[in-house]
């Protein structure tokens, strides 16, 4: 299983201006996307951890973040990465910006590091927003990852997300968003 109900407090973010960014965060998905307040994906407590889930929408990671009990370092297109006016927070938060069309196993290696050292590191194994009724299979890089560094793999399944297939599109329009539990 990997959802749990109940009172959990947020993760420490390291740094008291993104924890207050990842409290608000939480209120945003839970008031106005209806994402359930006692929701927490059930990580380990501790030591590394792949989150994999499917990417539908530009609210993916908001919601993630929102139900996960400990900091998640995400994989990101470098598109997204660099995107004017975000980069400095994609950066304070540990994203690790993937180059697709160059040299993506930069990345993979920067991501094993971090399941070295501990951290959960989040993942959309498809590479890309799905569009409905879309059915992409799964970029062997988060079974790399699992097999180099013995991190388990958390499958968690969002839905409900009122614009899916958009990307900035997604975040504003109300949502009665759900993640529950998937497996390959």
């Amino acid at each position: 299983m990997s959802l749990r109900s109940g009172a959990c407090s947020l993760p420490d973010w390291g740094h008291a201006a993104l924890n207050q960014l990842a409290r608000f965060n939480r209120w945003f998905c839970t008031r106005w996307h209806r994402l359930p307040n006692d929701l927490w994906i059930n990580l380990p407590a501790q030591g590394p951890a792949l989150l994999a889930s499917n990417h539908i929408s530009g609210l993916d990671a908001l919601l993630l973040i929102a139900a996960s009990p400990r900091p998640l370092r995400f994989l990101s297109a470098v598109e997204e990465y660099n995107r004017f006016g975000l980069r400095w927070l994609f950066r304070a938060v540990g994203c690790i910006p993937v180059d697709r069309s160059g040299r993506p196993e930069i990345a993979l290696r920067q991501a094993r590091n971090a399941l070295q050292l501990g951290e959960v590191v989040a993942i959309f194994p498809q590479g890309r927003i799905q569009k409905p009724g879309e059915n992409l299979p799964h970029k062997p890089g988060i079974y790399w990852l699992a097999e180099q560094t013995g991190a388990p793999i958390v499958h968690v399944r969002l839905s409900g997300i009122a614009r899916p297939g958009k990307n900035l599109g997604a975040l504003l329009p109300r949502s009665q968003a759900r993640i529950s539990s998937a497996q390959d």
